[in-house]
């Protein structure tokens, strides 16, 4: 969650009617604690701007185009990855037990009372800032520092392939790994080059936990080689690494609030 001195909670609004979008956002001007990011108009618009934006909450309407929004929440499902919390917003109530199997947070009819509506933000407000309270925060580590509480077999040591070669590098060096169509690119403080593990997660359980830090779904990255925080879009930041091209990475929503846990912001 994006985390300001009062909690921001960020919405994604999917509908396929514009006049239903234009709804929702005059109602959501009455209550500032909830930012809309952005809208959509589809299940498969739904799905790409909810891995891209990961928000907290999606008012999500259930018939539309291409796919609906029960096919996008179980579509989200298989991919394994940390969901918001869904909202369906519909002018039908057919839906109302397929949508609460899927635990969704509110199912709410159209046109929707303001009333009801304060009614299903404040609940995911609560849920907000239970998830929060429920996520441990590890202080930041510092190189060289004990290694007593770390995951068994962490290595020290990690192979860069570049070009013909496989360089062995210290651990302690490498800046940030990322992934993009399963190619796993590692950059160190004098390298850059291909990982030989298959996915993030490989590369991240065979590092110090206390040093490397899963900011988004495609980024870790080295604690102790970020050189700057800087604020970005809808109160989200980047961090600039201590590399050679000064890289700048996305931190994804939900780790926002350990971000600044982190570093005081």
């Amino acid at each position: 969650m994006s985390v300001r001195a009062t909690s921001v909670i960020s919405v994604l609004v999917v509908d396929d009617e514009q006049l239903a979008r234009d709804e929702i956002a005059f109602l959501f001007k009455d209550f500032p604690e909830f930012e809309i990011l952005s809208f959509g108009s589809n299940g498969l618009e739904a799905i790409e701007l909810i891995e891209k934006l990961e928000p907290d909450v999606v008012f999500l309407d259930v018939q539309m185009p291409g796919l609906d929004g029960i096919g996008v929440v179980k579509r989200l499902q298989e991919k394994d990855i940390p969901l918001p919390y869904f909202v369906f917003a519909t002018a039908f109530d057919t839906y109302a037990v397929e949508a609460f199997r899927l635990e969704a947070a509110d199912y709410l009819l159209k046109p929707i009372d303001k009333g009801r509506l304060g009614q299903t933000l404040e609940r995911i407000r609560r849920l907000s800032e239970e998830r929060g309270r429920a996520t441990p925060v590890k202080a930041p580590a510092v190189v060289g520092g004990t290694a007593a509480a770390a995951a068994p077999e962490v290595r020290s040591k990690i192979v860069v392939k570049a070009g013909n070669r496989h360089l062995i590098v210290d651990a302690s060096d490498l800046v940030y790994a990322t992934i993009e169509d399963g190619l796993i690119t590692v950059v160190t403080t004098t390298v850059e080059g291909e990982s030989n593990y298959r996915t993030i997660e490989e590369l991240q359980s065979a590092l110090d936990p206390g040093m490397f830090w899963r900011v988004h779904r495609s980024y870790l990255v080295n604690i102790n080689r970020i050189r700057e925080v800087i604020p970005w879009f809808k109160s989200s930041f980047q961090l600039k690494m201590d590399d050679k091209k000064g890289t700048e990475i996305p931190v994804s929503r939900v780790q926002t609030r350990r971000l600044r846990e982190l570093f005081r912001l």
